[in-house]
């Protein structure tokens, strides 16, 4: 395994050799390549869509259709058209000796990400890790297996083709004992960078001996607030829930303040047309029941469950600091929202929720690195240190300090 993340890190440096416009032409041969490549990419899927199970939750971030592929195609050429992030100069002064220190952004060498049923990650995290000068090694879940491999093989003859060590974008076996070994490849693996559910999350942070940025688990709250305007709340609340279940985005407890609770079957019916089940305090089951065909009773554990299933908690607030307390206790950190008219409540909502994306007015489900403008992301980061929310290519560079000077003598 050693002999894998050896050659990432020699191929890390010679990333650092080229130059942007050869790495911008390498992503778009990347881009043509792969809307060429299309009905082997879709081939491949299919054999890791007929193991699972089309109910599964899960299914929908396995599966690529053509739209997907020329989607994942224009976001590589969003990355390839966005400035590198390399080689700037981040601030520079110059010390009373005449001795100048620069702080210059530089790549981080080589990342490790692992990842579960989601073949676009392998794109998306190459695209990134590339532009930015880093290697990658790739470890993706078993329910991908044939779609990465069909990706990784697409990478590395567009690599081929353009002269480039096609150990910039390493793929691991799916055996769990390579997980470990990239957990424990201090020396040759600089940071790891977990995308899929809590459990691989924890996982990864208890187990690591290389630095990890925590992403992806979210356990996201949208707050309806006493002065909730209802036709925005009904579009916030659906959108959030219903546009793709399975992602960390997607809505997992509506928080309905109780002078509002006359109104919380007008708010939520919407989502019956998806089917979504809803998980209820005492008082919100009272205000649905009979109301609202698909609700059950919530139990203590529905407040820390991030559902990735038509479902969803509601649970009754005696106000805003009472929402507030609830994020504070079950929220993940990821993404929370007010659905308020009152501007005070919303900058308080801002000003006291801590979270990585904090919206007013505007669903979780916008937490992405391309609806923020970044081309893609390698991830949403719930921690604060080095990176937080989405992250583009600032966020996967470090940097070090540069210093010239005259000979000049330390006292």
């Amino acid at each position: 395994m050693n002999t894998l993340f050896i050659q990432a890190k020699q191929a890390s440096r010679e990333l650092n050799l080229l130059s942007d416009d050869k790495i911008n032409h390498t992503l778009l041969r990347l881009a043509d390549a792969t809307e060429a490549a299309e009905a082997d990419i879709l081939a491949a899927n299919a054999l890791d869509l007929a193991r699972m199970e089309e109910s599964n939750p899960m299914y929908d971030r396995l599966r690529l259709t053509p739209e997907r592929i020329r989607e994942i195609a224009d976001a590589i050429r969003s990355v390839a058209a966005l400035p590198s992030p390399l080689g700037k100069t981040l601030d520079q002064w110059t010390q009373p000796n005449g001795m100048t220190i620069s702080k210059v952004s530089v790549p981080f060498g080589v990342i490790g990400i692992i990842y579960e049923a989601r073949p676009n990650v392998t794109f998306d995290v190459f695209s990134l890790c590339f532009k930015s000068g880093s290697a990658v090694v790739m470890k993706g879940g078993h329910d991908a297996a044939h779609s990465n491999a069909a990706i990784t093989a697409l990478i590395h003859s567009v690599l081929r083709e353009e002269g480039i060590n096609e150990a910039v974008a390493t793929m691991l076996p799916v055996e769990r004992e390579y997980t470990a070994a990239l957990l424990d490849a201090v020396g040759y693996v600089d940071l790891i960078i977990p995308r899929g559910g809590r459990g691989l999350i924890d996982y990864v942070r208890d187990n690591s001996r290389v630095p990890v940025i925590e992403t992806g688990a979210g356990l996201c709250h949208t707050y309806f607030h006493a002065s909730g305007h209802m036709a925005k709340g009904q579009r916030i609340v659906m959108n959030a829930k219903t546009r793709r279940v399975s992602v960390c985005n997607a809505l997992d407890c509506l928080l309905i303040d109780a002078e509002r609770l006359p109104d919380l079957a007008t708010l939520v019916m919407p989502l019956a047309e998806k089917k979504v089940e809803i998980a209820a305090d005492e008082a919100a089951y009272a205000a649905l029941e009979g109301k609202y065909p698909y609700l059950v009773h919530a139990t203590a554990e529905a407040w820390d469950t991030e559902w990735r299933d038509y479902k969803m908690a509601v649970r009754t607030v005696a106000g805003e600091a009472e929402a507030i307390e609830h994020i504070a206790l079950h929220g993940s950190g990821h993404s929370e929202c007010i659905v308020a008219e009152d501007q005070q409540a919303c900058d308080r909502f801002c000003k006291q929720v801590d979270a990585s994306c904090v919206y007013a007015n505007v669903p979780t489900s916008f937490t992405d690195g391309g609806q923020f403008g970044f081309g893609a992301e390698i991830g949403i980061s719930t921690q604060k240190l080095h990176a937080r929310g989405p992250m583009g290519l600032p966020e996967i560079t470090t940097y070090k300090y540069l210093i010239t000077g005259n000979a000049p003598i330390r006292k």
